[in-house]
């Protein structure tokens, strides 16, 4: 058999070469990228007995150095459980951190995988008995302060970690925090401990980042890939800004540290989105400044105390943002503002949509609810909103967060349910018994497109324009109003059955009546 050879031998081994050097530049430059971190200084962040783990100066063409230098940070977390905890924890305590609303691409992945709900997506720790489960974790400090997952010590009774050493040492919890799911461990005895150290900058979608934890027990396990998006919003909790990696996480793997090729933690693994509770390359990370912020509330206070507006908010949708007359779907639409809270004190209503904080744009719910709640209580705030098209500001002392389940800024779904159109037969609220204002809505046309957008007999409309309306008189008036102004939406604010207020938008057309 004839053997192929390339034509010019010293070429071909020069194009390997440059080929080789460009993959190793690119990988170097991937791990300088990125943008500089909001700067955060953590009280435990003092001079220590140890210095820090060092990573190599230049990555190497493999991921073998860092790893090497940083291992020795990561441990093994292994939990036994209270009696407050439910049966549900036997299979790791992650169930508190199951994922209610999930996306619509991973509803469509759910079902096209054959599984209806978003069981298997948090990265659970594993089962070690009936009572008991091992998740991951990593030291920051040299005197044995340890992050990990919220879900991972949740109901704990004890807590034990692993060094890479094989040492095994009690644990206490200092703090957790179920909104983040990030939880601080301090070791109970020795010191001079091997630690590792946050990143500077945030990753960039397409850096390479290495994963470390203690997937089914197994400790000590690396795997590598990339960071394939950022500020994913997966229906966890109310400050959703994960990173999406695709480094392959499994169960047990709750806690453990993302490094980037520095060497550095850029997130904390704590999620996965799986049919079968098994990696599939999509995996979540919380940010590592948002983890640096509240494990330096954690060492301090042993709780998190967040900014309070008090506000009930919703995104802004293209068919609100052409009720309200505006350009561009963007900001938090004020649903609601609490009697006595910092927002109602400042004088901010319903119908209001807020634009800005300190003069920084807020382009969604979302984000103006995780900006409020990374300042802390009694700072002093700017905000920037339209109300009636014409822009305003006010300035906010925020309060603390109430912990009685109070809605603070907070968003609601955008999945569509409760934006009506017109089909509606309607009353007077005060005549059929509802509520001594607005109109009621008497019968729903089930074939027409208000009972599509989920509007339900014995609903309540409040105003209509921004106009308060008693009458289907006063609703037939704004909706000419609004045709008249050339607006293809009408916005209305309804009262449900359940006394819950909503801003919805009401598309208008010929046949609209």
């Amino acid at each position: 058999m004839t053997e192929t050879r390339p034509q010019n031998t010293i070429a071909g081994r020069t194009s390997r070469r440059a080929l080789a050097s460009v993959a190793a530049a690119a990988l170097i430059a991937g791990g300088a990228l990125g943008s500089t971190l909001p700067s955060v200084t953590p009280a435990f962040a003092q001079a220590l007995p140890k210095t820090p783990i060092e990573a190599p100066e230049h990555p190497p063409g493999s991921f073998a150095g860092i790893v090497n230098k940083v291992k020795p940070g990561v441990v093994s977390v292994k939990v036994k459980l209270d009696d407050s905890a439910s049966s549900d924890d036997d299979d790791g305590p992650s169930q508190g951190r199951n994922l209610q609303n999930v996306p619509p691409q991973l509803r469509e992945f759910f079902r096209r995988f054959g599984q209806n709900g978003p069981g298997g997506m948090p990265a659970q720790p594993q089962r070690q008995g009936s009572r008991g489960a091992v998740g991951s974790g990593f030291i920051i400090s040299a005197d044995g302060y340890v992050v990990t997952n919220n879900h991972v010590v949740d109901h704990a009774k004890t807590v034990q970690v692993t060094l890479d050493d094989g040492r095994t040492l009690d644990a206490k919890v200092i703090g957790k925090d179920a909104k983040t799911d990030v939880a601080l461990l301090k070791i109970n005895e020795g010191s001079n401990f091997p630690y590792v150290q946050f990143g500077k900058t945030a990753p960039q979608v397409g850096d390479w980042v290495v994963a470390i934890g203690n997937p089914f027990g197994l400790g000590g396990t690396v795997t590598a890939g990339i960071v394939s998006a950022r500020g994913r919003d997966i229906g966890a909790g109310p400050y959703d800004d994960f990173l999406q990696i695709d480094a392959p996480i499994n169960k047990g793997n709750s806690g453990g540290p993302t490094f980037n090729v520095n060497g550095e933690v850029v997130g904390v693994n704590t999620a996965i989105a799986s049919p079968s509770g098994g990696s599939v390359g999509l995996a979540f990370a919380i940010p590592a400044e948002t983890v640096q912020a509240v494990v330096d509330q954690l060492r301090t206070d042993g709780k998190v105390a967040r900014g309070y507006l008090g506000v009930q908010i919703q995104p802004v949708t293209q068919d609100i943002a052409e009720g309200l007359g505006l350009d561009k779907a963007k900001g938090a639409l004020v649903d609601h503002a609490e009697s006595g809270t910092p927002a109602a004190k400042a004088g901010l209503k319903a119908g209001d949509v807020i634009e800005k904080v300190n003069g920084d744009t807020v382009d969604s719910a979302r984000e103006l609810s995780r900006r409020i709640a990374s300042m802390k209580p009694g700072a002093k705030v700017e905000l920037g909103y339209l109300r009636g098209g014409k822009a305003d500001t006010a300035t906010v002392t925020l309060g603390a967060m109430p912990t009685d389940g109070t809605k603070v800024a907070s968003r609601e779904d955008d999945s569509g349910n409760g934006q009506p159109r017109l089909g509606l037969n309607l009353a007077p609220a005060a005549d059929v018994g509802l509520s001594e204002q607005g109109v009621a809505v008497v019968q729903v046309d089930p074939d027409g497109p208000a009972a599509a957008k989920g509007i339900e007999a014995g609903d309540v409309i409040l105003d209509v324009g921004g106009q308060s309306v008693s009458r289907p008189a006063d609703v037939a008036a704004q909706i000419r109003a609004a045709e008249s102004s050339g607006r293809k939406a009408v916005l209305m604010r309804v009262k449900s059955g359940k006394g819950q207020t909503r801003f919805v938008a009401v598309s208008l057309s010929k046949n609209a009546g």
